[in-house]
């Protein structure tokens, strides 16, 4: 897939698998940034999967998550490490919001530009990130990382309503609710750039979980489901992580989850 240009895509879910294939990531995110949402969408079209999806550099290598070391944000060393894992997270989030528009066939043309839009703003909390990294002596793929955000779309590649329930609404909300201690340790160590990025990846993260909120209800009214059944059955199913708090209601109310599904949530809180 990775020789076929880019640009030569005339379609916006050819567009995106073709930019999901992409290894290198300067030209992926110069790709990401070619695909307009004015672009034709076809909804019915079923795209072949090529081999080695998603395409991405060789480094940061991939380890589990308990090989990761942990260094306190207050050294260089530590705020660098910080950064590229929040580097990393937006660069898989990328290749979600990319493949999610090329994987599902037969969603209303919206849901593609939808997501289009997610890829274009998590390409540029990429880049904030690992502009902010540059100062600090580093690029992306300097630490190492691991490839939780990617497993759990592995596991739901054939059920768009799994993808939904599980990737926007647990794995990406997770980040609404970590952001601003993220953001405050930035800001107590002196690093205002980084807190500031981090308000902005925060204002428009409330807008990718809403998106992937409206879509997920979409799925259930077509098909007369309760939300807050139908997520937890295919979270069971799909083995997808417990939520753990503090949560961050009100980003979460912003994001469009209803007082209901927050209850569930809470009372559910393995933490407390």
């Amino acid at each position: 897939m990775e020789d076929i240009p880019v640009s030569a895509a005339k379609e916006l879910r050819q567009g995106a698998l073709a930019a999901l294939a992409l290894d290198d990531w300067p030209r992926k995110m110069m790709a990401v940034d070619a695909l307009d949402e004015s672009m034709p969408v076809d909804p019915t079209v079923v795209l072949d999967e090529p081999a080695h999806l998603p395409g991405r550099p060789p480094r940061p290598e991939l380890v589990p998550p308990a090989q990761l070391k942990s260094r306190p944000a207050g050294t260089p060393q530590g705020r660098a490490a910080l950064l590229h894992a929040l580097a990393h997270i937006e660069f898989n989030a990328v290749n979600l919001a990319l493949d999610i528009v090329w994987r599902f066939p037969g969603m209303p043309a919206d849901f593609y530009r939808d997501w289009i839009g997610v890829a274009r703003e998590e390409a540029s909390h990429f880049r904030l990130l690992n502009e902010h990294l540059a100062t600090l002596g580093h690029v992306y793929g300097d630490f190492c990382a691991h490839n939780g955000l990617w497993d759990m779309a592995a596991k739901t590649h054939d059920d768009v309503a799994a993808r939904l329930a599980l990737v926007p609404r647990i794995m990406e909300a997770r980040g609404l609710d970590a952001s601003p201690m993220i953001r405050d340790k930035l800001a107590r160590v002196g690093d205002a750039r980084g807190a500031a990025i981090l308000d902005i990846i925060l204002r428009d993260e409330i807008g990718h979980v809403a998106i992937g909120n409206r879509w997920y209800r979409w799925l259930c009214e077509q098909g007369g489901y309760d939300p807050v059944a139908w997520h937890a059955e295919l979270a069971q199913r799909y083995a997808a992580p417990r939520q753990r708090g503090p949560f961050n209601l009100d980003a979460r109310r912003a994001a469009g989850f209803d007082e209901r599904e927050l209850a569930v949530l809470t009372a559910g809180d393995v933490s407390t």
